[in-house]
């Protein structure tokens, strides 16, 4: 008998978009002329599904081929409301997006995106904002502080844990083959090497964070925006 299938429709451009998909949308604003600052039905363009992903490959393409950094929503919302790095944010703002720009309810997209819980862009988006109207130049992302996810946390702990059983166990095991006591001593110096060595880990890793945002531990959170790629 055989087995029923499900037929998937070719992506739209928004979709592709959303997926990162760039030869797709290159393939479809080539042959079909669209542009990349068409709306959906519900006024979502190209250009907010790439920026909410943090697809940068795709938004340099459809920057290249007209895709405007202020195009708006229905909301009055620019492709800078629905980032969700410091590394995205950054790009559309050095390609021109507006940061003190302001959408029909009155709301900046660094306001958004503080209330979306995103912090770090929207204290980036602040400093662009304050650098604007002191004439000055906005600092780079590595000055925003932000804090390792909780999944790159538990991996360092786990690492950090058993490289301290796997010394303590080796201590233990050589004491025993010798057959002498546990020498405290050196248990204590390897527990201490182990404390130090557990917060150096986590100063790196909080380097690490505000250098660089990881596009891809975007979160899904309940409110945020994502591309709404019903139409087409």
């Amino acid at each position: 008998m055989p087995v029923p299938t499900v037929v998937q429709h070719d992506k739209n451009i928004w979709v592709a978009a959303g997926d990162g998909d760039i030869e797709r949308v290159r393939m479809l604003r080539t042959f079909t002329a669209t542009s990349p600052n068409v709306p959906d039905q519900n006024t979502y363009t190209p250009m907010h599904a790439a920026a909410s992903y943090g697809h940068l490959d795709v938004l340099e393409y459809l920057i290249a081929h007209g895709g405007d950094v202020n195009v708006t929503d229905e909301d009055g919302d620019t492709p800078l409301y629905a980032v969700e790095s410091v590394e995205t944010a950054r790009f559309l703002v050095e390609r021109g997006a507006t940061a003190n720009h302001q959408n029909a309810e009155g709301v900046s997209p660094a306001q958004y995106l503080e209330e979306e819980e995103f912090p770090a862009v929207a204290a980036y988006l602040r400093s662009v904002e304050n650098t604007a109207a002191g004439g000055g130049t906005a600092p780079p992302p590595a000055e925003i502080h932000e804090q390792p996810s909780q999944h790159a946390q538990n991996a360092a702990s786990e690492n950090l844990t058993s490289s301290l059983l796997h010394s303590v166990r080796s201590v233990m095991e050589r004491a025993e083959a010798e057959g002498r006591e546990v020498p405290e001593d050196e248990l204590r110096q390897i527990v201490g090497r182990a404390v130090i060595e557990g917060v150096m880990t986590g100063y790196g890793m909080r380097a690490d964070a505000a250098g660089s945002q990881d596009g891809s531990e975007q979160s899904g959170g309940d409110g945020v925006k994502r591309p709404r790629t019903e139409g087409g």
